[in-house]
């Protein structure tokens, strides 16, 4: 097969066909694009360019349509606005969008030690730190206990591989050491002196944690903990209190927790919690004891106190060995015992805790929304802290110390802009401290609720719906479904300054929590992954058949969009039910997934094995190649669909899109719709554009797709 490959911008671009053959578990079958996933193919690129021109010569159509939405948005845009600010020791830490910049500035704001006179820097320009394609993207952001250094890593080009400095906060500008290659999370030790950061190997997996001391070589770095099993990633974080820090291992299934005393950052890590296959943990620290988040006595998890031996003894004591440590159940050796404590009740998922003084603050779930619960650690009394807004989201922000009696909340939903409170724990008083100006809107004109929808083995799907005021629910009204679906996250509503500019022109949005998510709680992802993975399918097909059976949609104008797992999802969809659809939008979607499954060499293979299952037993290579977008096609005429990728996205690998779309051309049928791969060839990340206005561009531009496929339709 020549390496040169005529395209023309003006018809379909066809890609070369190389037959790889495979075989497994007695099934054999061709691969005619396996090729592609050589990124240094010459190929492969020629093939994305040639299919991203075939797509922006298509998109022309669209442009007005497209510039007239990010228009709207840009209208609704306050032009330069500051975050809510929170305090770090004696500092005031906020953001700032800035008039015509694509990207934010982290500024701090403090009294002059001498005249007391309050003072404001821009610490960091993300806007400076851009690399040659304007891409910038922050991974790590931690002042020191201290206050006098910044701690921040950037990426520059979208693969998620973080550039990590430190800045002297008192000339703002830069220290000499630099580490070129580092992961998300990072944590000081008491003094300032000190920082921990996760390392990533060949294949993005964060098994490292190291230690920097400043004003040392970065070759004089030290490694603290390496992770050898594929299956976990290390993630290094401090204590709510600053005492310890704790270096997590984390499957999808199974933790293990280490911990190091931030007064003696040279100390050999302690084994506090080792792993036991099943039982999975989140650790904060109260009292010199540990105060743990666990499933190990309720699928739903619970919160406990690890009473003996203190922290103290297990200092004293210095590292555990695996087999002497104490394992976390409601039976351990060494001593050391749990006592439950009673937080949350029937149909609540905990998520996590923490401490703060005199309280034990609660993030749960229940009836698929987020909820906080402050429980008052002397009397028992429980204070509930939700939304109070129709289909709300309440979301807690992560500022604030042990010591406070008061937290701040961030309150949305699909129709309602953000808003910041002070929420007191005694009483439940909010103070409102900010509410997002979106200029020219009003809430008052839209509606939104929580509905659902009957799967086809009777259960019950949630659905948040928005929709103008005055759009009927009459059959008439097209349809925009989002959908993810997987890892047990939880697409909660949010705002979104585009939404307005989809329901104005009559589009009712409906977000889909599907099973494989964690909205209804542990057991919504468990009925939604491995063999019962087909459910999330059913449910979200489920829900576009309510739309149309209720009139709340008309049937034959509604389209759907999801990213990467979401992306899969949208691949499924519409090779079972290519009828239902008008449109759909898969961005960077997992849709190799037997081969990919079957590549432990490949970003993120081993560790989703507890998710998706692995293909090398036969079962689970059986329902993995039953659903997998690549192994079957439409069963019937394919609607317009859009793929995107990223050359740069380590998540999903851009040979996925890209032969997945190689395929579907190849099998086309005439009554097929078009079909598009939109690649970002340049500097771009898994979930787009980075920066304020390339990313409502890049909305504004699938909005154009979807609106032009479900008006017309």
């Amino acid at each position: 097969m020549p390496h040169d490959h005529d395209y023309s911008a003006s018809a379909p671009p066809v890609a070369p066909v190389e037959i790889t053959q495979r075989e497994l578990h007695g099934r054999r079958w061709d691969d005619e694009y396996g090729w592609m996933r050589d990124h240094t193919d010459p190929r492969l690129l020629a093939y994305l360019r040639a299919e991203r021109e075939y797509y922006d010569a298509a998109a022309v159509g669209r442009e007005r349509l497209r510039d007239e939405l990010f228009h709207e948005v840009e209208q609704r845009l306050l032009p330069t606005d500051d975050s809510v600010s929170w305090r770090h020791g004696s500092v005031f830490y906020y953001t700032r969008t800035v008039t015509g910049s694509e990207y934010g500035q982290f500024l701090r704001r403090r009294n002059h030690s001498d005249s007391g006179d309050v003072i404001t820097d821009v610490v960091l320009d993300e806007a400076e730190l851009a690399g040659s394609e304007g891409y910038a993207a922050i991974g790590v952001r931690e002042p020191s206990p201290d206050n006098t250094l910044l701690a921040y890593s950037v990426d520059t080009t979208g693969d998620e591989v973080y550039r990590l400095r430190f800045r002297d906060l008192s000339t703002l500008h830069d220290l000499p050491e630099e580490l070129p290659r580092t992961y998300y999370t990072g944590a000081w030790s008491a003094d300032s002196r000190t920082f921990f950061y996760t390392v990533h190997d060949r294949l993005f997996r964060p098994y490292q944690v190291w230690r920097h001391t400043i004003g040392t070589p970065v070759a004089a770095d030290v490694l603290v903990r390496q992770e050898d099993d594929a299956r976990f990633e290390l993630t290094v974080a401090a204590t709510r209190d600053g005492e310890w820090i704790v270096i997590e291992a984390r499957s999808r299934t199974t933790t293990e927790h280490h911990l190091v005393p931030t007064s003696d950052a040279a100390a050999d890590p302690i084994l506090a919690l080792p792993r036991v296959d099943g039982v999975e943990a989140r650790v904060e620290h109260a009292d010199g004891r540990l105060l743990i988040t666990t499933n190990a006595t309720t699928p739903e998890f619970a919160v406990s106190l690890v009473m003996a031996p203190t922290l103290q003894e297990l200092r004293r004591s210095g590292p555990a060995a695996p087999d002497t440590a104490a394992p976390l159940g409601p039976a351990s050796t060494s001593g050391a015992t749990l006592e439950e404590l009673v937080l949350s009740g029937d149909g609540e998922r905990v998520i996590r805790c923490h401490p703060l003084r005199g309280f034990v603050l609660v993030e749960l779930r229940r009836d698929g929304f987020p909820l906080l619960r402050a429980v008052d650690r002397h009397s028992g009394t429980a204070l509930e802290i939700d939304a109070g807004i129709a289909a709300g989201t309440v979301t807690l922000l992560p500022h604030f110390d042990c010591a406070d009696t008061a937290v701040t909340i961030r309150v949305e939903s699909l129709i309602e802009p953000p808003s910041w409170w002070s929420v007191d724990l005694a009483t439940g008083g909010r103070t409102l401290l900010k509410r997002t100006e979106v200029i020219g809107y009003d809430p008052a004109g839209y509606r939104t609720e929580r509905r659902h929808a009957t799967a086809p083995d009777g259960t019950q799907v949630p659905v948040t719906l928005a929709w103008h005021a005055a759009t009927p629910h009459d059959g008439t009204a097209p349809a925009l479904l989002w959908g993810y679906g997987a890892y047990e996250s939880c697409d909660d509503p949010a705002f979104d300054e585009l939404l307005p500019s989809l329901l104005d022109r009559g589009v009712v949005y409906a977000l889909t929590h599907p099973r494989g998510g964690g909205e209804n709680g542990r057991g919504w992802w468990l009925d939604g992954h491995l063999a019962a993975k087909a459910n999330t399918f059913t449910d979200h097909i489920a829900v576009a058949d309510w739309l149309a059976e209720t009139g709340i949609a008309d049937g034959a104008r509604i389209a759907s969009r999801g990213l990467s797992a979401g992306g899969l999802l949208q691949g499924v969809i519409v090779n079972r039910r290519p009828d239902r659809w008008a449109a759909i939008v898969a961005e960077v979607p997992f849709v190799d997934v037997v081969t990919s499954m079957l590549d432990p060499d490949i970003p993120l293979t081993v560790n989703e094995w507890e998710e998706w299952g692995d293909p090398r037993r036969p079962d689970e290579f059986a329902w993995l190649w039953a659903y997998s977008p690549y192994e079957n096609e439409p069963d019937g005429p394919r609607p317009a669909l859009l793929v995107t990728a990223a050359l740069h996205d380590p998540r999903v690998m851009v040979h996925e899109p890209a032969k997945w779309v190689a395929r579907l051309r190849a099998r086309a049928k005439p009554s097929d719709a078009p079909l598009y791969l939109r690649t970002e060839l340049g500097a771009g990340a898994h979930t787009g554009p980075a920066g304020r206005y390339a990313h409502f561009r890049y909305e504004a531009e699938i909005a154009a797709f979807v609106l032009t496929a479900i008006t017309h339709a």
